[in-house]
């Protein structure tokens, strides 16, 4: 038998009465949301912002729902993969065993496609919005109030150059690898004092980080480095000393000694990157990040950043000379993770997603790692950008005063 077609009551209303003074009144439509049957039960005096904030309310509930069960049920599970295989990696490669394909995660992060987070329409007051990031002046600032430093600035853009591709060069850095990561970190023509995020005169700009320099180094770098290397440094840079009788002299053991000081400040911690961290922000943390600036000692911090990656490399028993791009990975992701994605055979790196070389929170504020989102893609970008900037004229300097 065929069911009865409904009537236009039953489509609209459910078919329930109620007797109230003699009137009869009818139920709301099912399909009523929470909002608006409060809006039509309170009649014609209802209150917008009550109306408002329950539709707010509302969806605010669904939202969570939807994204709880997204975290639940698939990035969660899918992160602790990424962080239970590198364990695995670790372990093996501790071992003396191979690492293969089988040791990588080997799909995409999971998308969250439900409904978006509703935008509060009556926000509560906020914390205060922290400080704007420290810039080149607040370097120079905290140096001579914390250490009565100043920096020898360069007289040129190419002196500084010059200084910096003789350290390179006396390390074994080779030329495509200074001036390639030097085109892709500072924009092809930065100078040495750029700044991320200020690389280009436009109005509006702000610093989005510390990062400084040709090779961008993070406050936090320079406080590990000095910490790490400074005894090196001060060996290094007391053979450019000027004769004992000399003019100059005198300047010059005056910046030897604050340097000194300044590696015994950085070693007040324990050699930890969360502990200089903290010390880099704090007013001698941002004046040891000025030493950058120096004509003499700022190459050799530039310099050993990327030292240090060609080094964890050769210990790796890594014997080929690492490409420019795969410099750039290390200094992108650190030494261990850096590493982990370059020794990935050639086949494979198309198959591995970049998610496998970061923490969540990394990935997810990284969109070029989310764009390129395998090895094979993010060395190929990175290799593409560095062959675009590398035809500008701050590179094409450093390539010309290379020994």
């Amino acid at each position: 038998m065929r069911p009865c077609a409904p009537t236009g009551l039953q489509l609209g209303f459910r078919a329930i009465r109620m007797m109230v003074g003699g009137a009869l009144l009818l139920a709301l439509p099912q399909t009523t949301s929470f909002a608006q049957n409060s809006a039509i039960s309170a009649g014609p005096k209802a209150d917008p912002k009550a109306v408002t904030k329950a539709d707010y309310e509302q969806k605010l509930r669904e939202y969570e729902q939807a994204h709880g069960m997204f975290e639940e049920e698939q990035a969660r599970p899918y992160w602790q993969s990424i962080t239970d295989k590198r364990r695995s990696r670790i372990a093996k490669r501790r071992n003396g065993q191979d690492v293969v394909l089988d040791d990588y995660v080997t799909t995409q992060p999971p998308a969250y496609t439900g409904p978006s987070r509703p935008v509060n329409p009556f926000p509560e007051p906020g914390p205060t919005p922290s400080a704007a990031i420290p810039v080149v002046a607040d370097f120079l600032r905290c140096a001579m109030e914390q250490f009565q430093f100043a920096p020898a600035l360069p007289r040129s853009e190419q002196e500084y150059k010059r200084s910096y591709a003789g350290v390179a060069a006396a390390v074994g850095i080779t030329r495509d690898q200074a001036v390639r990561v030097y085109a892709f970190e500072s924009g092809g023509d930065g100078k040495y004092d750029v700044q991320a995020g200020l690389e280009y005169d436009r109005p509006g700009a702000h610093a989005v980080s510390t990062a400084l320099g040709y090779n961008q180094l993070l406050n936090t770098n320079s406080v590990e480095l000095l910490a790490e290397h400074g005894d090196d440094f001060v060996a290094k840079l007391g053979r450019k000393a000027p004769p004992a009788g000399d003019a100059a002299y005198a300047a010059f053991a005056g910046r030897l000694a604050i340097l000194q000081r300044m590696i015994a400040f950085a070693r007040t911690v324990p050699n930890d990157w969360a502990e200089h961290e903290k010390l880099a922000n704090t007013p001698g943390g941002l004046a040891i990040h000025a030493l950058n600036l120096d004509v003499d000692i700022g190459p050799y911090l530039q310099t050993q950043k990327l030292l240090d990656s060609i080094e964890f490399a050769r210990r790796k028993n890594r014997t080929a000379p690492l490409t420019a791009a795969e410099l750039e990975m290390m200094n992108l992701t650190g030494d261990g993770s850096g590493f982990d994605m370059i020794n990935i055979a050639l086949a494979d790196r198309d198959r591995v997603p970049t998610s496998n070389f970061f923490q969540r929170k990394g990935y997810e504020r990284n969109p070029i790692v989310i764009r390129f989102n395998t090895v094979a893609r993010l060395l190929a970008a990175t290799d593409a950008k560095m062959d675009e900037e590398a035809k500008l004229a701050g590179a094409r300097e450093l390539a010309a005063v290379f020994p």
